[in-house]
């Protein structure tokens, strides 16, 4: 038995709770994670978990131990990581989440530039607007775009985004151009849906951020969608900006509302808060930031 592997086969174990979500994310079968944790338990002389039916618990005897695990697991990735580090050479695999519309627009082309800068990385790439479990899925690193982050979240912001109020010159001949947020409540609006917040947008009036209810027959959880049914002339949309430039560019869409700020995006590099950051993540994180915005 290798033992750090057995200690590190544990540790996902009691992270995700289930043999099977383990053996899954491994590509193995479930009987072999099964094994190793019975051959560690056996080495130990206790039992670590607590198995039935319907759940899986640590005993407390596994809990103290899963505590230790993660201290000693955290030195050795360390111990390997300033090794790899006087090398100067980045090597290994990265699994990267990223948002659906910035991931494509944006980050797509930096990815594969540091792709080409560093031939021994190998990059695991997924492009998803769904929120993630960095954790329970074995991610590495993730893009978020967000106002805020959530306590205990750890992220390094690389970049930000405006939000911009956009119309077809179409749909502002038929209906108006709206001189005022509140003005919104009586026109058309492409809501995304992605957020939880279709319903209302968030604009600056004499300093002092006011919420705006909408009228949205449309709502998708996508920017692209929403920013091409605007330029349908089918309704106004709020959208960051890497969605909706290429459309302002060719005049299919126009700002509106320009005057009345809305707060800005932050784009944040999200990372796994129980392990060690590896050298060649560090370099990618350096890397996005220092490219990102001017992507």
């Amino acid at each position: 038995m290798d033992r750090l592997e057995a200690m590190h086969l544990f540790m996902r174990v009691a992270e995700l709770g289930s043999f099977s979500a383990v053996a899954l994310q491994l590509g193995v079968a479930r009987s072999v994670v099964t094994r190793q944790i019975a051959a560690l338990e056996n080495h130990l002389g206790v039992k670590l978990m607590a198995r039935s039916t319907r759940r899986l618990a640590l005993t407390s005897a596994g809990a103290a131990y899963l505590e230790k695990c993660r201290v000693i697991l955290n030195l050795v990735d360390t111990a390997e990581a300033d090794v790899a580090e006087e090398r100067l050479t980045p090597r290994g695999n990265i699994r990267i989440s990223l948002p659906l519309s910035y991931g494509i627009k944006r980050l797509a082309p930096l990815l594969l530039d540091f792709s080409q800068r560093h031939p021994e990385v190998s990059l695991d790439m997924d492009y998803s607007d769904r929120r993630i479990n960095l954790i329970e899925e074995g991610i590495d690193l993730a893009i978020r775009i967000t106002r805020r982050l959530d306590p205990g979240d750890v992220a390094r912001k690389i970049g930000s985004s405006r939000l911009l109020v956009v119309a077809a010159p179409d749909y502002l001949a038929r209906h108006g151009r709206p001189q005022h947020p509140a003005e919104l409540a009586h026109h058309e609006c492409l809501g995304y849906s992605g957020s939880g917040a279709a319903q209302s947008w968030h604009f600056l009036v004499d300093g002092q951020l006011q919420t705006y209810l909408l009228r949205s027959r449309i709502n998708a959880n996508n920017g692209d969608v929403l920013s091409e049914g605007a330029a349908l002339g089918l309704g106004i949309t709020l959208q960051p900006d890497f969605i909706v430039a290429d459309l302002l560019a060719v005049g299919r869409v126009e700002q509106i509302l320009a005057d009345f700020p809305i707060p800005e995006l932050g784009i944040y590099a999200m990372l796994p808060g129980n392990r060690h950051v590896s050298h060649r993540v560090r370099v990618l994180m350096d890397f996005l930031a220092a490219n990102a915005d001017a992507a």
